[in-house]
């Protein structure tokens, strides 16, 4: 009997150290995505570049702990490996000075990446990737090819450019962002933001997009799929650091978004998951599933979502 083969995501985009007055860690958005995935029993793939020096070995070598394949990673002989200097304010929030040029703004694109993403259940891709255009081709060729595309807005000034961000919005199946980034693009289109319900509507219209998924921290988060919509309120937990739990946030989702689960089960994964890395610290902290089963059982996340 053949044996059936997990689910495989592909996330695209930067991968890098945050550096924070305690130490290094590993991060990216996309990698953060990566890693949760993986934890949640997904393929998870990543495609990302970095240097020829001792940083870069140091993240290929957590990626290979971390049971995430390599070999679509890329190693560049003229830039280095991606770093970000990280400090945390009084209210828990991560502000981060992004470093550039690095090995990251400059992801060639393979011809065998094409198979590859033609047949994943789902490609993950940043707007934090297109600040260099080369990394920004290759995204714009791989959209070609993904089935269900997957855009997790993250505008941090000035990496960002709001003609690319449109472009990125058109090709998207579903698109995650956060409530500042909605009202960002909301202005972006000199649209008054009204109502969240009449925002994301327009995002919708707009751009023909599907699915929409806003996180909202403490408020919780909703998803839009077609004319329905799902709220769900956060899961309460003592805060650690808010480090990659939009991350975490987006991989709970995903990893039952890709199975079709019922819209209520997906959403509670995704809100679950982005509370327990919460209660964590870092973006990536050593965690099974069972541990995480046993967080939702003792916080009762099951059935707290309404259709609407």
């Amino acid at each position: 009997m053949k044996q059936l083969t997990k689910p495989s995501v592909f996330c695209y985009g930067e991968v890098l150290w945050d550096i924070f007055p305690e130490g290094a860690r590993a991060g990216g958005a996309p990698f953060n995505v990566a890693y949760n995935l993986m934890r949640m029993g997904i393929d998870a793939h990543m495609i990302s570049r970095v240097g020829n020096d001792k940083l870069g070995n140091d993240l290929l070598a957590q990626l290979t702990n971390w049971n995430i394949s390599t070999e679509d990673s890329q190693i560049d002989t003229n830039s280095p490996t991606g770093t970000v200097i990280a400090h945390i304010d009084e209210h828990n929030e991560a502000h981060y000075d992004i470093i550039q040029p690095v090995a990251w703004d400059f992801i060639e694109f393979r011809n065998d990446y094409t198979e590859k993403i033609s047949n994943a259940s789902a490609f993950v891709f940043g707007s934090l990737i297109t600040r260099n255009e080369v990394s920004r081709n290759t995204l714009f060729e791989l959209l070609e090819v993904a089935k269900f595309k997957v855009f997790d807005v993250n505008i941090r000034p000035p990496h960002y450019s709001i003609p690319v961000i449109k472009d990125l919005l058109y090709k998207a199946d579903l698109v995650k962002m956060n409530k500042a980034e909605l009202r960002l693009i909301l202005d972006f289109l000199n649209k008054d933001y009204i109502s969240e319900d009449d925002g994301i509507r327009y995002i919708q219209n707009t751009f023909t997009i599907n699915e929409v998924l806003i996180s909202k921290g403490s408020k919780g988060a909703v998803y839009y799929n077609g004319e329905q919509h799902y709220d769900a309120p956060a899961v309460p937990v003592t805060i650690q650091d808010t480090v990659g739990s939009g991350d975490a946030f987006l991989a709970g989702f995903l990893s039952k978004r890709i199975l079709n689960a019922d819209p209520i089960e997906i959403m509670n994964q995704a809100t679950a998951l982005g509370a327990f890395i919460t209660s964590k610290e870092g973006a990536c902290p050593n965690y099974t599933w069972s541990d995480f089963e046993s967080f939702k059982i003792k916080n009762d996340v099951y059935g707290k979502i309404f259709n609407e």
